[in-house]
């Protein structure tokens, strides 16, 4: 019997790879293979989830709170995804999984901060997005830490609103997690792009939001970020709104973990990006989407260090699912909600 492999480079990964890594691996396997700059790394397979569930004799656990809990209840889902939880985040990462993990971790450097981002089943797809429901965490340094990142990976799989959300997409069977582990981006500004105006659907624009440091302060709602509205046809910034960015998040003194911030007061009122970032982010963006043959929802940071385009990193891009065709009702309330979303916060609260 062959050995499981439990792991693959991102680079190796492709579309035919979501149902064992998840979507949003693939997807990073995919923009590596189209060219994109894309922090490298690997992906961990839902062999890996199906193993640690196993070894750890959670499945009929899981089943048994799944089975009472009524998905309409916000009182039961929260029991359910409690005692689910707390039990997985005492279970072991299985030796198998931690020895294969930490082989991955060691040939990206000498214990380098990355970043483990869940990629569960059916996650950014053309029909649906699991933004916000799942957990990513930033610049985790050690194969320790990285496993035990791992595993609250997988944990939120069964947070209340990952449950609710399945269960109004009424989606049936296990649910399933794979995990991408990239190389940290120590980002000066980072932010969010859709190749297309995501309120109204208007195909010829894109929409660029950043803010300074890494995504972490608009998912908290802490900062309002800059956006701009770009024609793909002549790069013009037909609409720019600059906002106030008091704080931001950036790598822990201690080299693990991001910490809160204050924004330097000459910058708090400064643009983010200026004309060059914005053509690179407009370029980027039309490569993607024509790659895709889609409308995309593209995170990306620009590196402290280092001059454009190299300076440009691509972290993760989705369908554009909530777009509305012009003329239409916009999909949400606001493009706010959708940057929200987009950041992974979900419509109401990682790069």
């Amino acid at each position: 019997m062959s050995e499981v492999r439990h792991t693959l480079p991102l680079a190796e990964l492709r579309r035919e790879h979501n149902a064992s890594f998840g979507g949003k691996s693939s997807a990073l396997g995919e923009l590596i293979a189209a060219g994109i700059p894309v922090p490298p790394g690997f992906a961990v397979s839902t062999s890996a989830f199906r193993a640690f569930v196993e070894e750890a004799g959670l499945r009929g656990m899981i089943a048994a709170e799944m089975s009472r809990m009524s998905p309409g209840d916000v009182d039961s889902v929260g029991a359910a995804s409690h005692a689910i939880s707390q039990a997985m985040r005492f279970a072991p990462v299985p030796d198998a999984v931690r020895d294969e993990v930490a082989r991955r971790y060691a040939d990206l450097g000498e214990e380098p901060p990355v970043a483990v981002r869940s990629s569960a089943l059916g996650e950014d797809s053309q029909d649906a997005t699991f933004a916000g429901q799942q957990e990513t965490y930033l610049w985790v340094r050690g194969a320790d830490h990285v496993c035990d990142a791992l595993r609250d990976c997988w944990v939120s799989l069964y947070s209340p609103p990952a449950i609710s959300y399945r269960a109004r997409l009424s989606e049936g069977g296990e649910p399933a997690m794979g995990v991408a582990i990239q190389l940290m981006v120590d980002a000066e500004v980072s932010g969010v792009l859709f190749t297309c105006n995501p309120v109204s659907g208007d195909p010829s624009m894109v929409a660029v939001n950043a803010s300074w440091g890494l995504g972490l302060a608009v998912v908290g709602g802490e900062v309002t970020p800059d956006d701009y509205l770009v024609s793909k046809v002549t790069r013009e910034v037909v609409r720019e709104h600059i906002h106030i960015k008091h704080v931001q998040y950036v790598p822990d003194a201690g080299g693990r973990g991001a910490v809160r911030a204050d924004v330097p007061e000459e910058r708090r009122a400064t643009a983010c990006l200026d004309a060059a970032a914005l053509r690179a982010l407009v370029d980027v963006g039309g490569r993607i989407e024509r790659y895709f043959g889609s409308h995309q929802d593209v995170e990306w940071a620009i590196a402290r260090d280092g001059e454009l385009p190299s300076s440009l990193f691509v972290v993760q891009s989705r369908p554009v699912t909530a777009v509305q065709r012009p003329g239409g009702t916009p999909a949400a309330a606001s493009a706010m909600a959708l940057v929200m979303s987009a950041f992974g916060a979900g419509g109401t609260k990682d790069s």
